[in-house]
């Protein structure tokens, strides 16, 4: 007798077309009594604990808020912050990669303050690099990229005749950091930027009225031999601009040194 045949039972395959609905994350509360989180870390969401405590432990450094030879408390960063102590060794850590502050064993963290021939050497590595950017910015930007950096330059202008040192500065780092992105090279941005967050608390004890107004001429030279697509001169005015920046530096360290003899 035959054997009967083998039922088999369909495989439920789901349609190509079903739509799939994206999944909300919670986040865990944390007990209000226990936190007063700083405005960045209560408000930014889709990065990791760590990354936000660096961006906001980096920020205060950059604004000075904290002073190089400062020592960064853990207990009172993780209080202030609102996070454990993980997260913030983690972010000091990073920040310690980044050139920002070292770890003293036994001692803790604080911010690092570079010595003074250290400064000079980033300021002409700093010089070198600009001017392979503004030799291929005048070879590549657009009309468009110009204006937006006509725009920044306008801005700066606009700032230091107001004496308003912290627009300049704040608008001085932004167009440096675009030229950056446009001239589009990784490898470059990330040794770029590691330098630039380095030399930040000398820069902004640069920005006098009177050099604010020179740099903003600068900046002014820097655009328009772009926008001519003259590779050498763009090259050139981006040198000769962060050497100026080395030299202010230099004399301004010069005369602390006078001053506290």
């Amino acid at each position: 007798m035959p054997a009967a045949p083998r039922s088999r039972t369909p495989s439920t395959v789901a349609p190509a077309t079903r739509a799939v609905r994206p999944v909300a994350v919670a986040v865990a509360p944390v007990a209000p009594a226990l936190v007063q989180p700083a405005p960045t870390i209560a408000q930014l969401q889709g990065s990791s604990l760590a990354d936000l405590v660096q961006a906001e432990l980096e920020k205060l450094i950059l604004q000075g808020r904290f002073a190089p030879g400062d020592k960064l408390t853990e207990a009172a960063l993780a209080a202030q912050l609102g996070v454990s102590r993980g997260p913030l060794r983690e972010a000091f850590r990073r920040l310690e990669e980044a050139g920002l502050v070292r770890t003293e064993k036994n001692r803790g963290v604080f911010v690092r303050s570079l010595p003074i021939d250290e400064v000079l050497e980033i300021f002409e590595v700093r010089a070198m690099m600009d001017q392979a950017i503004g030799r291929k910015l005048a070879h590549t930007l657009a009309t468009a990229q110009v204006r937006e950096l006509r725009r920044m330059a306008d801005e700066m202008d606009r700032a230091a005749k107001a004496g308003d040192a912290d627009a300049f500065h704040a608008t001085n780092l932004q167009f440096h950091d675009r030229l950056l992105v446009l001239a589009d090279n990784q490898k470059l941005a990330a040794t770029y930027r590691k330098l630039t967050k380095e030399l930040t608390l000398h820069r902004r004890h640069n920005l006098s009225a009177e050099s604010m107004l020179m740099f903003a001429r600068e900046h002014r030279q820097i655009v328009k031999a772009i926008a001519a697509g003259d590779a050498e001169a763009a090259g050139e005015a981006m040198y000769r601009h962060v050497m100026n920046s080395r030299e202010r530096t230099l004399h301004n360290h010069l005369q602390r040194r006078n001053e506290a003899a």
